[in-house]
């Protein structure tokens, strides 16, 4: 196969292969980018191999240019990169790996082509595109990665144990790229997840959490998620979400398997939303039902404050996967304390009061958490889902209502605690938290309009009940 038809498709292929001429540098296009070439995908990272130094041929490559082109040398590394507008070029020469048993970092060889293309993790990321004049645009595939992505198949190019113990994040990004590019892994290879996914422990959380995000934030992360789980590769790092699976009865009372329950939230989620966090948000939405489940005679299973119970474990859950512990956890802990108050309001009748407050506790984050109550109506029945759904449009509705009148998203006291000082004479104490958290309770019950001018009353009202009165100005 013959691909210099793409490769004209973009300058820098035949500027590289004229300067990896002048050099005197066997060249290639080599991995991801090839396979999508191949794919259709588009992708801004090219890899460059040449049999040599790739960072003599980045800086030669760089020269080359009238305008400045940023380039980053990393001599420990051996590799050079060049940043082209929205292109980032890596120039790095073929080499050969080995590895020891208790790391993933290998010892580093300068090596052919063969060697450099037979280390990489999987057949459709070890074929090459010439750059050389004798066979320019000629594509170089050892291990059949063409016959592979026909088949939509991973495998790796050796002996799949070798090379997954060699680096064991490699089995993530199999699952990762199955995950994007909805293709199958081989029975073999698949078999090797299994037998080797302890090597997973040797891995810093730090890989292993930007592999699972781009799982996540593929259009159906349930897939990839049923991969980690049948290889037991899930076990090794997020025990929580293994806990959901499976379903216990007694009586011939049974409940949902939650683990399946949350892959479909998040899948119904995605159709949505691209947001990783408020994906976050579905994965961790019931993960405190193993721990909350219990069985009552008359009722059946009940998971009876898993929304709290949820809410506490998830800074733990973001601490040891090492996901950020900033606003963003901050955000999945607030969805996944608040998922069931709108589904509790998904009735025929439903207060102002009761909007109020859903407005008040979610703030700006109401329209996302809606989005994920939506998404966690799950049920054989399409009906019921419907009828769901159309009560959900109702409740939107009223909300919107309610926040037009009332204003109580992100809401502010209409009476600040200065003013309350200022009018009784008083200094900071708790009285003043006090008159503070009546007022919002009679704005979020009804009882007044959410503006200074009844707030100001209500608040002389509830004072002269506390036994104080406003100061006379002179």
């Amino acid at each position: 196969m013959n691909l210099t038809n793409r490769l004209d498709e973009h300058p820098i292929f035949a500027r590289v292969a004229k300067v990896a001429a002048e050099e005197g540098l066997e060249t290639y296009v080599v991995g991801g980018y090839v396979r999508d070439l191949i794919l259709g995908r588009p992708s801004k990272d090219i890899d460059f191999t040449c049999v040599g130094s790739g960072i003599q041929l980045a800086q030669a490559v760089a020269k080359t240019f009238d305008e400045h082109v940023p380039l980053s040398v990393f001599k420990n590394f051996g590799t050079a990169m060049l940043k082209l507008d929205d292109w980032e070029l890596e120039f790095v020469g073929a080499r050969k790996e080995s590895y020891r048993q208790e790391s993933r970092k290998p010892l580093v060889e300068d090596g052919t082509l063969q060697e450099d293309l037979e280390r990489r993790d999987f057949t459709i990321n070890a074929m090459a595109i010439s750059l050389n004049a004798a066979n320019y645009g000629e594509l170089i595939d050892p291990f059949d990665g063409i016959k592979d992505i026909k088949a939509k198949q991973l495998k790796t190019p050796l002996q799949p144990g070798i090379t997954f113990s060699d680096d064991p994040l490699r089995m993530m990004r199999g699952v990762r790229f199955a995950a994007q590019l909805n293709f199958d892994i081989e029975a073999e290879t698949f078999f090797a997840l299994t037998t080797h996914a302890a090597r997973l422990q040797i891995i810093s959380a730090e890989r292993i959490i930007d592999e699972l995000n781009k799982i996540i934030q593929t259009p159906k992360p349930s897939y990839g998620f049923k991969l980690l789980f049948a290889s037991k590769l899930l076990h090794e790092f997020f025990p929580e979400m293994v806990e959901l699976q499976g379903v216990d009865s007694v009586d011939d009372k049974s409940h949902k398997d939650n683990f399946y329950h949350t892959l479909q939230v998040l899948d119904n989620l995605c159709q949505a939303s691209d947001d990783l966090w408020l994906r976050w948000a579905a994965i961790l939405h019931d993960i405190a039902k193993p721990a909350t489940k219990r069985f009552h005679p008359k009722i059946g299973w009940t998971f009876h404050g898993h929304e709290d119970k949820g809410a506490r474990m998830t800074p733990g859950i973001f601490k040891r996967l090492k996901l950020p512990m900033d606003e963003r956890m901050k955000y999945v802990q607030k969805l996944v304390r608040l998922h069931l108050r709108p589904i509790a309001l998904v009735k025929e009748e439903v207060t102002d009061s009761a909007l109020r407050r859903l407005l008040f506790d979610a703030g700006d984050d109401i329209d996302d958490l809606m989005a994920l109550c939506r998404a966690d109506i799950t049920s054989k029945n399409d009906k019921k889902v419907q009828r769901y759904l159309d009560n959900f449009d109702r409740v939107e509705q009223k909300l919107k209502q309610v926040e037009e009148k009332d204003q109580v998203r992100n809401f502010q006291p209409p009476v600040s605690g200065e003013e309350i000082m200022e009018t009784f004479g008083i200094s900071p104490s708790k009285i003043i938290g006090d008159i503070k958290e009546e007022i919002k309770e009679a704005i979020l019950e009804g009882r007044i309009q959410n503006n200074p001018e009844e707030a100001r009353l209500l608040m002389l009202q509830i004072a002269q009940e506390k036994g104080l009165y406003p100061i006379q100005k002179p």
